[in-house]
């Protein structure tokens, strides 16, 4: 004997509905057993044997339709493989369901596992690398292929600090920061550091607290700030942080080429040239030829081996501390024993020592005295020599004069000049000989025109690499204790370091030798060099590896950052990028790298190449900023850094320094980098990235449009903010499709993409039941609007009746504000040929509603015949008929269409009529002022209809709408009696006559919609219909069956109503007035007379529409909501 029960699934595929079921927990329906032995058997359950069959077909469907993410998906993955079953085979039986504290929510357990699978599984979480969807799932194949990933081991020392240090500390340190020492002075020059530094120092704060954040995928910058602020914000500044590293490479790669051709072997140089006015041409080119040429060898390194970049990184840190080192040691011994840099000095003025090799005029040559070598360069062949080399002396200064020279006192303050000025030392004195100071004579000269700006936008580069460990996240050991710590202790000591250098070089260096580029005046020597011990070939050997290390990480960096952000695929043309060899490695982003940087290289100019990087660096930095102060602003439920030290004002304070930075440095790069920034922006915006990362401008958007919301409850809105914010209400038909898709073409025709459009349908039928067709349905208009370029809201409602739902539509759609005051609805067609009243009648009751609800309502007839968005109306005319006045509604409706291309080149035309007792003149002169007044230009032209008698064609008219409805009254009642009779018979074989009948209307699903032919005549007819039979009522319904025929011959006698004879004869007379006059018409806008206030007369309503546009290509019946739409004044 067998004891059957239930257990709760364990297996993956039960747990996560990863096999093949139909709602059912698992998939399969299992009937576990226990025969005498104890031992548990699975046997399935009859009908489940066809749903196994395809399971395996289903499984990674239904993985992906689980109401549990993808994430969590594959955080659970292993461990329901691993998961021991809850039932082990033991001796004591095992009847019983040990899960029993969890048998409320057994039914549940196939979407929603239990919290100790979820723990178990994130307790071995490893991030991921850079967030896309597509990486996740690679990494969870490989997890179930190759088994579990050696964790990341790295800490905050090597993870962090090391790697922020290495990106921070570079180049501009070395070539750069004594000559923005010696032209903005100390105090400037530490300004310049603070600015930068605090600027940094908020942006670490901002990162650091995104970083904390939860779990930040290795991605660093451009993943914080696209899942912060959206795909569009995150696919701008991605390329813009791209396009910066890319240039900082290039920034590297030229500074090891300065070292190298201007320091160390300047006999390399390719090109050379006897002109002082060329030599900077030659320099330039010979940077350019062997700048790509060091880029094609870095990006070879790269392409070959990656990992020998990595493994090397810190033998070029090292290179950078021992050459910082030795700057440190250099100035300390210079207190004792400062280094022997000569300067030579005419007047004040200094002269580079590459032109001669003794300071002095003349020279003794034996007992003789003759001229030095400077002769030759400040006198010409007629001896005439410069006045100022005459009348002044040669003197020769101490370049370093030492740390206790006090020498600071003079290197305190700024001393900007133009391009082409020569270096002077305002202490020294000279007599003022108006002597030239053109290129060819040895002086040394400023290279470019300097100012304080400028200098920020050079030196901006030398803070930039506080993103090396967040970039390095998915190898830490704990990233949200590493980030903060690493970056700002590392921001911390490169400050100092760079404090403390500006300092001794104000301290130590004469400021002639600071703002000596190139070292001309010390023999050539790297100025830097100069204070550095033992030797200033540590200086140079340093900078130079320190350098080509930078330009490798850069490279490597750079191709890996382009390749996420193609792998998110939320730029579409840089889909190739994403591309990748067998090892990983993106060899078309290193290829777009590599032109890149050529670009860079071929500009040749370090202070050049610097500006633009910092444009890039500081947009990148303002962002992320702005997310941390968007997320802390909004308080989202998400927002729960672990680092605690941040608050929006210094984020705010950030971004605000970021901008100012960007314009100090150079308006016009910064003018471009936002320009570049807009147009991925808008691009990405215009491609429509399909990406949603709970990001904080969609909790920005939400805030902004609660805060409207409440400000548009404030008050009904003016006359002069009145615009048509639509309900367009659609048909669909049995297979979900939208019948008259022209409606939604004139609505954006109308709406020209302005204002608020809600497009609603109705279902009819059980909302439990048909959940999944309105969805379907949703999804069918969201595509429809999408192709017609409706920018707006969908809204499908599921109602036991359509016009329930309709009224449901009108009364509910919209928020606050934000509701339809229009409803656009469509002509029920071919209404006449149908027995069956419903349609028309769930029209009449939407107009009912409509009105009653103060709406306007717009019901274009013969819609098929309306032109589509991409057809273009030559030159003809939009008719108004002007009968009743609606608010103004008529008037503003035709000029609202014609901001439409389709209706442009149409001109409008506003007919009223004029009674007998009217002054048609006066009534065109009023209504000609009226639209001037209203800045509306038309045609007005007034028709008179005088009174006249009515017709024999209005009577027979009337006579035939009143027979038809009367025909079609007792058509319906006589199909209703046979249905009747049909039951009667078959329930007459079942039982005696006098027996009660009841009959079950049981609703079954309809998919059908606006104007349903299936829906219930009565509104109010009860679910249960309770009818009894006898014998006596039986032979009557038989006798009046008998006479039925002969009840038609009443139709003949019918007298038409005299209402309805002078509605008729206003519908008849207005007809032939408009079809005269409007017969070519583009399209035609009249007044809409009310629906009859007795619901008898409701097809006899419809016959005076009809009546009234016959004839009429494109009609649209309007009628407004009861309030002014336009007005006059200002």
């Amino acid at each position: 004997m067998s004891v059957r029960f239930t257990v709760t699934p364990t297996r993956a595929e039960d747990v996560l509905g990863l096999g093949g079921g139909d709602g059912e927990p698992g998939g399969d329906s299992v009937d576990r057993t226990q025969d005498g032995e104890g031992v548990l058997t699975a046997t399935p359950a009859v009908g489940d044997l066809g749903q196994k069959a395809s399971s395996g077909e289903h499984a990674a469907e239904d993985r992906n339709q689980s109401l549990i993410t993808g994430e969590h998906i594959r955080l659970l993955g292993d461990h329901l493989e691993k998961e021991p079953p809850i039932f082990p085979s033991d001796d004591c039986g095992g009847s019983v369901y040990e899960d029993r504290n969890l048998a409320l929510f057994e039914e549940e357990l196939d979407t929603r596992p239990k919290v100790s699978l979820l723990l178990n599984r994130m307790a071995n979480y490893t991030n991921l690398p850079q967030g896309a969807k597509e990486h996740e799932e690679a990494e969870y194949v490989g997890e179930e292929r190759g088994g579990a990933k050696r964790g990341p081991q790295m800490g905050t020392l090597v993870g962090v600090f090391l790697p922020c240090l290495q990106n921070i500390l570079g180049i501009i340190l070395f070539l750069r920061l004594t000559w923005v020492v010696g032209t903005a002075g100390v105090l400037q020059s530490l300004c310049i550091v603070l600015l930068c530094c605090c600027c940094t120092m908020l942006t670490a704060i901002s990162m650091s607290a995104i970083a904390t954040n939860g779990v930040v995928p290795a991605g660093g910058s451009y993943f914080m700030i696209s899942r912060s602020l959206g795909p569009e914000f995150g696919g701008a500044v991605g390329l813009c942080f791209y396009l910066g590293t890319t240039f900082a490479g290039a920034m590297y790669i030229l500074g090891a080429i300065e070292i190298l051709l201007t320091y160390m072997c300047p006999s390399m140089a390719i090109f050379h040239t006897d002109d002082v006015n060329a030599e900077e041409g030659a320099m330039l080119n010979n940077m350019r030829v062997y700048g790509t040429c060091f880029l094609l060898l870095l990006a070879l390194v790269v392409f070959v081996g990656v990992d020998y970049v990595n493994k090397f990184a810190s033998v070029f840190l090292g290179c950078v501390v021992v050459s910082i080192l030795s700057i440190y040691a250099g100035a300390l011994k210079s207190a004792v024993s400062p280094p022997h840099f000569p300067v030579c000095m005419l007047g004040n003025r200094t002269l580079s020592a590459h032109s001669f090799t003794t300071c002095e005029k003349w020279l003794l040559s034996g007992n003789q005295t003759v001229r030095s070598e400077l002769w030759k360069h400040f006198c010409h062949l007629n001896n005439s020599c410069d006045r100022y080399f005459l009348r002044n002396n040669l003197t020769s200064i101490q370049g370093i004069p030492g740390i206790s020279s006090g020498i600071i006192t003079e290197n305190l303050w700024s001393n900007y000049g133009e391009k082409g000025k020569v270096v002077e030392k305002a202490l020294l004195s000279s007599v003022n000989g108006l002597g030239s100071t053109n290129n060819h004579l040895p002086y040394i000269f400023t290279d470019i025109t300097t100012s304080f700006t400028m200098l920020v936008g050079i030196f901006f580069p030398s803070v930039t690499g506080i993103m090396a460990g967040s970039n390095r996240s998915g190898d830490l050991k704990d990233a949200q204790k590493s980030i903060p710590m690493g970056t700002i202790l590392a921001i911390v000591t490169t400050s100092l370091v760079y404090i403390s250098t500006i300092i001794l070089f104000g301290t130590c260096m004469d400021g002639v030798v600071l703002r000596d580029k190139f070292g001309g005046a010390v023999n050539g020597t790297l100025v830097v060099g100069t204070l550095s011990w033992p030797s200033h070939w540590v200086i140079l050997l340093g900078s130079f590896f320190s350098t080509c290390g930078a330009g490798l990480q850069s490279l490597t960096g750079a191709p890996r950052l382009l390749q996420a952000i193609a792998k998110d695929n939320i730029v579409p043309f840089l889909r190739i990028f994403g591309k990748e060899k067998v090892n990983g490695e993106p060899t078309w982003a290193l290829l777009l790298t590599v032109v890149i940087a050529e670009l860079g290289i071929l500009i040749a100019s370090l202070d050049m190449v610097a500006p633009i990087l910092s444009m890039f660096f500081l947009m990148c930095y303002l962002f992320v900023n702005l997310a941390c102060a968007l997320q802390t602003l909004l308080r989202t439920p998400n927002w729960r850094p672990r680092f605690r030290y941040y608050h929006w004002s210094l984020s705010f304070l950030g971004m605000s320094l970021c901008l100012a930075l960007m314009f100090i440095s150079s308006w016009y790069y910064a003018m471009a980098a936002m320009g570049i920034a807009g147009m991925i922006y808008k691009y990405i915006e215009f491609q429509g990235a399909e990406k949603e990362w709970g990001d904080g401008i969609r909790g920005l958007s939400l805030s902004a449009a609660r805060f409207a919301l409440l400000r548009l409850e404030e008050g009904p809105p003016h006359t002069k903010n009145w615009r048509p914010q639509l309900l367009v209400l659609l048909k669909l038909d049995e297979d979900l499709h939208v019948k008259y898709p022209r409606l939604l073409t004139f609505a954006s025709q109308l709406k020209a993409g302005k204002g608020l459009t809600i497009v609603g349908s109705v279902l009819s039928g059980n909302f439990l039941e048909s959940y999944g067709e309105a969805t379907a349905a949703e999804q069918a208009i969201k595509c429809l609007m999408t192709r017609e370029r409706v920018k707006g809201f969908c809204q499908v409602v599921v109602a036991a009746k359509v016009r329930e739902g309709v009224s449901h539509l009108i009364q509910s759609c919209g928020l606050g504000g934000m509701k339809h005051n229009t409803v656009v609805l469509g002509w029920p067609s071919c209404w006449r040929q149908s027995e069956d009243p419903r349609a028309w009648k769930t029209f009449i009751g939407t107009v009912r509603v409509t009105t009653a609800a103060q709406l306007a309502l717009l019901v274009p007839k013969n819609i098929t015949l309306f032109p589509g968005n991409g057809d273009v109306l030559g030159e003809g005319t939009i008719d108004v008929w002007w009968i009743v006045h609606d608010g103004g509604l008529l008037m503003l409706l035709p000029f609202l269409l014609r901001q439409h291309k389709v209706w442009r080149k149409c001109s409008i035309r506003i007919f009223t009529v004029a009674q007998m007792e009217d002054n048609s003149i006066q009534m065109k002169k009023d209504l000609t002022t009226f639209l001037y007044h209203l800045r509306i230009e038309a045609q007005v032209e007034v028709v008179e209809m005088h009174d006249s008698d009515i017709s024999a064609y209005t009577y027979e008219r009337t006579l035939m709408m009143e027979q038809r409805s009367q025909m079609l009254r007792q058509m319906r009642l006589s199909k209703t009696e046979r249905e009747r009779e049909g039951i009667t018979t078959s329930i007459s074989s079942l039982s005696p006559p006098q027996a009660q009948i009841i009959k079950d209307r049981n609703s079954t699903l309809r998919l059908a919609s606006l104007g349903s032919e299936d829906e219930d005549e009565a509104d109010g007819a009860p679910d249960r219909i309770h009818m009894t039979w006898t014998k006596d009522r039986y032979q009557e319904k038989q006798w009046r069956q008998e006479r039925t025929p002969d009840g038609y011959s009443d139709l003949m006698s019918i007298r038409p109503d005299h209402l309805n004879v002078r509605r008729m004869h206003t519908a008849v007379r207005l007809n032939e007035v408009i079809v005269n006059r409007s017969h070519d018409a583009r399209l035609v806008l009249l007044n809409m007379p009310g629906p009859p206030r007795n619901i008898e007369g409701d097809e006899n309503y419809m016959e005076f529409l009809e009546v009234l546009t016959e004839g009429l290509e494109r009609v649209l019946l309007v009628r407004g909501g009861g309030c002014e739409v336009i007005t006059i004044y200002s």
